[in-house]
């Protein structure tokens, strides 16, 4: 009877060790990327393809905000997040303590000027109201787009930090209105003008080589500056995972459905 529970002990053991291995490597080809829904999650699907052919799943996660996706990430929830640029992960490392990096630049979204209740930039005027993103990195970029087109001149100390209070010279009186990134398109309707973020645009339905009166250039300095990336946990930037990941979003396949899908609203890096 010893010998006989003993037996079913060594093979209970055995089946639960040989199961613990089975899920490890299924979790090992599975990669779990927080997105927002436009345009990161879009080209995402297609990655998955690419994905699959090498013998990984792709679970995405949406998300529409800019605070989650790395809090989630930074709790190991996700092994990999795709909605931002460089120098936004770096201040929110900064600001909450976070210890995320970037994995490669993907693509760039063209920040653009679209019009409100005025449609030209001939029609600025004395206190046009012009609505921009308020966390701190996209502002400073609105800011600096604004500054191009001669609209504003900023405090040049001011750099990728500039905010409405580094305006050294508004010569028509424009007010800034800071809104989230989210709500400008929303904006429209009751401001002037909004300087919106090319995601948010796209899910407005906006495109910013159509629509926009105004645009960051792609071979601007902010294209490669504000390039959207893969952020991970810092030492992962070259884990399996990350590196099928990279490959399959630098693909040939990822690179011709974006120019052909987007048509300038979105730029591939690669």
């Amino acid at each position: 009877m010893k010998k006989l529970l003993l037996v079913l002990l060594v093979g209970a053991i055995g089946l639960s060790l040989f199961t613990g291995c089975s899920a490890k490597g299924t979790d090992d080809k599975t990669i779990v990327v927080g997105a927002s829904p436009t345009p990161h999650a879009e080209i995402l699907k297609v990655a998955a393809e690419v994905l699959k052919e090498q013998g990984y799943t792709l679970e995405i996660k949406e998300f529409t905000d800019y605070v989650q996706p790395n809090l989630t990430l930074e709790s190991k929830e996700l092994d990999a997040n795709f909605f931002q640029h460089l120098p936004y992960l770096e201040d929110f490392n900064v600001k909450n303590g976070t210890k995320l990096v970037s994995a490669g630049a993907i693509h760039y979204e063209p920040l653009g000027v679209y019009p409100g209740k005025i449609k030209t930039l001939d029609a600025i005027g004395d206190g046009t109201t012009i609505a921009i993103p308020n966390d701190t990195t996209n502002e400073a970029r609105a800011l600096l787009l604004l500054e191009t087109l001669g609209l504003i001149k900023l405090d040049p100390n001011a750099g990728l930090a500039a905010t409405p209070k580094d305006i050294v010279e508004n010569p028509k009186n424009i007010v800034i209105k800071e809104l989230e990134a989210a709500q400008l398109a929303r904006s429209l309707p009751d401001v002037d003008l909004a300087v919106i973020n090319g995601n948010f645009a796209l899910q407005a339905g906006l495109n910013v080589d159509k629509d926009a009166i105004a645009k960051e250039e792609k071979d601007s300095l902010a294209a490669k500056t504000y390039a959207n990336i893969i952020a991970v946990r810092a030492g992962e930037e070259n884990s399996p995972k990350t590196i099928a990941l990279m490959t399959a979003l630098k693909s040939d396949k990822v690179k011709t459905y974006i120019e052909q899908t987007y048509q300038g609203a979105v730029v591939p890096m690669f």
